[in-house]
């Protein structure tokens, strides 16, 4: 095999496993105050650093590039700023931009489901959980989202066994902690979440 062939072969590889890859965390969808709608990390032992090739010689040096989200004017940038402003319509429209543009960033189909659930669509909430857990695995961001979701629709059993998931997976998780509390005064009170 030729070395720029096996060359190009191992960058092709390494971009695909790199484009799997998501740095940032996720949004958590478990506040009643639109504008306190907190950040996240889905996961905090991702590497976010990538090694980029130098170019080849007499060629002009690129642009270091960028993690997605990390540029305030991106998609997934407008969709959190939205979200947390309680424009969740908005939030949805960029989210979705996010994940047309970027179909494997879990962060981005969690962003959407979170808007999808405000906007009490749910179908299309679980079929963007669905898409998140595909690419993230069932984190306790993600968990913890689906059990809010369920509660949103009056599904008490099932927001409940999906947030004591997220608990074993993450006992110390203050966001899981309060809407287990929240899911008992609901159920209590006999008030439905908004």
């Amino acid at each position: 095999m030729r070395p720029g062939l096996a060359r190009s072969i191992a960058v092709a590889a390494a971009g695909l496993w790199l484009a799997g890859c998501s740095a940032n965390g996720a949004l958590t969808n478990n506040s009643l105050d639109p504008a306190a709608a907190p950040l996240a990390s889905a996961d905090p032992a991702v590497d976010a650093s990538v090694t980029v090739e130098a170019p080849p010689l007499g060629a002009p040096a690129a642009a270091e590039p960028q993690l997605y989200g990390s540029d305030p004017n991106d998609a997934l940038s407008l969709g959190k700023k939205q979200f947390r402003a309680g424009n969740y319509g908005l939030a949805e429209k960029h989210f979705r931009k996010a994940v047309e543009g970027h179909p494997r960033d879990g962060e981005a189909w969690l962003g959407l489901a979170a808007s999808y659930d405000r906007l009490r669509r749910f179908e299309l909430a679980d079929r963007a959980y669905s898409q998140a857990i595909r690419i993230l695995g069932p984190t306790p961001a993600i968990l913890n989202n689906q059990g809010y979701s369920y509660m949103l629709r009056g599904d008490y059993a099932r927001a409940h066994a999906t947030l004591l998931m997220a608990q074993r997976k993450d006992p110390d998780n203050q966001f899981v902690a309060n809407n287990l509390r929240l899911l008992d005064a609901s159920v209590r009170t006999g008030k439905a979440i908004q």
